[in-house]
Order: structure tokens, then C-alpha cells, then sequence
């Protein structure tokens, strides 16, 4: 059955799955949506690639098990056809279809869905809400209108810090234009060591984005431990920082991404064969090593405490924190009562806010902070949220962060 075109204001979607019943539910949710219209619907791989070379489109949900042509074989194809498409890869929560989502990332993808199932539980709720705030997000990422009923912010000039070095955007997919449908480019100041401890930061409010990210000294103690948080992106950015950082690793990891069961156990592995370096889906109980690196599991909050005065590893099922679990806050709030100011934090790619009131935390303690930029992030949710509220010592592009993040682990090891 055609579709209507997309208005110029809508964003154009495009869904792709071997079953009728799945196409329709996709296309019901995501049309409940004002701004966002569903233009093509095909059945597989090759009718999606032929479908995006007649019509351009904003963002794929691409399912990974089709007949004729897979997802991941359709992938390439359609992002040669259409470089700035965003493309969502949507499967089941197996073992062999996580495998494949994380190689669908590493190839360019910008995001995945799990699909719920009687088997593996998951609220449809949940998954309604996931596709739609991801579609939005990434949607826009290429627009140069902001979204819909919201107000329109004027371009400010950047004015990089000494800490933040301008380099020209790679051509790889692993960097992708960041999500920006109100907020201004903005204008990064170095803010004095005296004034970090007395300057009171308040919470910014969406339609009050400052004019400047405000930077604050990093903190003078050796760090002990390093936290990160990541969501939208993350897999890509966390493969490419730890790879670069390697075997000088010499203090422990702890790793919150976005992700469901199933999902983080493959990505410890990926990252293992990226950085050369042990890492594992964390275990309650664990304790917590060198050169070690934890990623929370899927549907636990990871947290940190004393057992037999080491610390280690304790996971939960509490309540979901900013609508995740795992989630960035409750890990960092652990961990800053273990390791104070020896406690330094990355925040990378990612939607929402998550790790923002934890960050206060490892910086009011004194510990150091730093975020990814928002030209190198999928999504400038996460990273902005803290960038924008003067808690970073550091923002930069994805590829200056290992570097950075070496000086702190030489200053560690000394």
C-alpha cells in the first residue's frame, strides 16, 4: 500500500521487517507521533535499499533477520546510498542477534531496538517509548530546523578551550553530527582553579541554555578508579577510546552503558578485543582489579562497596533511575564514597541526562570530570547535560579523550 509523502516538517521514516504484523505495529506507534511519518515500509533488505535510492529518508529501523537480504547485509548498502540516514537496527534479545547488533554498530549503525518477547519479558511500554525517543533523537540529527513547536536558539561562535584541540571531522560512520534541535553551539571558557569550589552551580532548564560551558580545574588527586557513562553511540566511542588506551591502563574500569541483558555481555567482549585489556559483564561479588574492566549488566544497576575491606562489586535490580537500568547515577554515587577525589569520570554519547547528578558528586568531592563534545557525539544528551552545567574539567572531540584520559593514568601509575 503507498504511503503519503512526508511534509517538510515531519520526519521521514522508513521501517523494514520480513513480518506484515510487526511493519504495521511500527508504523501505528511511530504515526501517533505528530512530527513523525512513516513513508516506506518493505519486507527486506533489498527492497529497502532500492526504496532509499527513489526517496530520501531520516531514519531506518532496519530488523536483523529478513529472507532474501539481512540487516546486516542491507546495512553498507544503504548507508552508500544515503550517507546521512540514520539507521536503527532492530532485533530479538539472543545471543547471535546481540552479535550482530554490535557489528551492525561497529558498521555504521547509530543505534539498536530489542523487540519484545514472551520469552525474554520487557514491557511493551517501555519499547514504545524507546522508539520513539530514539527515532526523534536521531531524526533530527541532520536537520537544519530545530523540532516542531520548540523554539528556534541562533548560532553562537566556538571559541575552544587550551584543553579542547579543533581537528577536521573524520570520514569514518563512527562519527555521526550530533543531535542539536535547541541548543546553540557555544562558546567554552576556562574557568580560574579558585573559582571552582566557590562558584554554585544551578540547574539549567532546557529553554535557559547558557551561553558558555563554563570549564573547572580538574581535580589534584591521583585517580584511583575510572567511571564511565555512556548510552545512544556509546558502544562506538567506548571501542574507540579504551582500544586507544590499551595495556597502559593501570586502575580499574567501570562501565554503565544503555543496554539490555544479553547486549552487555557481547559488548565486554568487544571491548576486550578492542583494547587489549580483560573485560567482563560484572558479577556481584567481583573484586575490583587493575587493569580490569567492568561493564554493567543488562537490567542491573552496578554499584561499588567494601566487602573484607576491598571494594567490589555489587549488582541490583532496584528501581529503573531517569527511566534505565543499568544506570550512570547510582554507579557514580557508589563509587564516589569509596574513592572520593581519586574517582575521575567520562561521560560519552548519549540521550536524556543520565550520570548528571552523580557527576556533581564525584566533582563536590573533588574528583575530575570530563565529557565528549557535541560535533563527535551520536547524541549531545548525556555529555551536554554536565558540559552545559559547569562540571567538566574537559570536553572534547571523541579522538582527543584517550590522550587526555593517559595523562591522569600516567599520573595514577607514578
Amino acid at each position: 500500500m503507498p504511503l503519503e509523502p512526508a511534509t517538510d516538517a515531519s520526519l521521514r521514516v522508513m521501517v523494514v521487517d520480513d513480518s506484515s504484523v510487526v511493519r504495521g505495529l511500527l508504523t501505528r506507534l511511530l504515526e501517533q507521533q505528530p512530527d513523525i511519518q512513516v513513508v516506506s515500509s518493505v519486507s527486506d533488505g533489498q527492497m529497502a535499499v532500492n526504496a532509499l535510492r527513489r526517496q530520501p529518508v531520516d531514519v531506518i529501523i532496519l530488523d536483523i533477520e529478513m529472507p532474501r537480504m539481512d540487516g546486516l547485509t542491507a546495512l553498507p548498502m544503504l548507508l552508500e546510498a544515503r550517507p546521512e540516514v540514520q539507521v536503527i537496527v532492530a532485533s530479538t534479545l539472543t545471543e547471535k542477534n546481540a552479535e550482530i547488533s554490535l557489528q551492525a554498530l561497529e558498521r555504521g549503525a547509530a543505534d539498536y531496538l530489542t523487540k519484545p518477547s514472551s520469552t525474554h519479558g520487557g514491557s511493551m511500554d517501555t519499547f514504545n517509548r524507546q522508539l520513539v525517543e530514539k527515532v526523534i533523537a536521531l531524526g533530527y540529527a541532520n536537520r537544519d530546523h530545530p523540532r516542531p513547536a520548540m523554539p528556534a536558539v541562533p548560532p553562537r561562535k566556538i571559541t575552544p578551550s587550551p584543553d579542547y584541540k579543533p581537528s577536521a571531522r573524520p570520514s569514518g560512520r563512527q562519527y555521526r553530527p550530533s543531535v542539536r534541535p535547541v541548543r546553540p553551539k557555544v562558546r567554552v571558557v576556562e574557568r580560574k582553579a579558585k573559582d571552582a569550589s566557590q562558584e554554585k552551580i544551578t540547574p539549567i532548564l532546557s529553554k535557559a541554555v547558557p551561553k558558555e560551558i563554563v570549564l573547572r580545574a580538574a581535580g589534584k588527586a591521583r585517580p584511583r578508579i575510572i567511571a564511565i557513562g555512556s548510552s545512544t553511540g556509546g558502544p562506538q566511542a567506548l571501542f574507540k577510546v579504551l582500544g586507544e588506551i590499551g595495556q597502559e591502563l593501570s586502575v580499574p574500569v567501570m562501565i554503565t552503558q544503555h543496554m539490555p541483558p544479553t547486549f552487555t555481555k557481547i559488548l565486554a567482549e568487544h571491548i576486550a578485543r578492542a583494547s587489549g585489556v580483560p573485560c567482563k559483564e560484572a558479577e556481584d561479588g567481583d573484586v575490583l582489579e587493575a587493569g580490569q574492566i567492568y561493564v554493567a549488566p543488562g537490567d542491573y544497576h552496578m554499584l561499588l562497596g567494601i566487602r573484607n575491606d576491598r571494594p567490589t562489586i555489587r549488582i541490583d535490580q532496584g528501581a529503573p533511575v531517569n527511566f534505565c537500568r543499568p544506570a550512570v547515577d547510582p554507579m557514580f554515587s557508589s563509587i564516589v564514597e569509596i574513592y572520593g577525589s581519586g574517582t575521575l569520570a567520562l561521560i560519552l554519547t548519549g540521550m536524556g541526562q543520565d550520570g548528571m547528578m552523580g557527576a556533581r558528586e564525584i566533582t563536590d568531592a573533588g574528583g575530575t570530570l570530563i565529557a565528549q563534545d557535541e560535533s563527535t557525539s551520536v547524541v549531545w544528551g548525556m555529555p551536554g547535560a554536565v558540559a552545559t552545567r559547569g562540571l567538566c574539567s574537559a570536553v572534547l572531540p571523541l579522538e582527543n579523550i584517550a590522550a587526555h584520559l593517559k595523562k591522569f593514568i600516567m599520573r595514577s601509575a607514578a
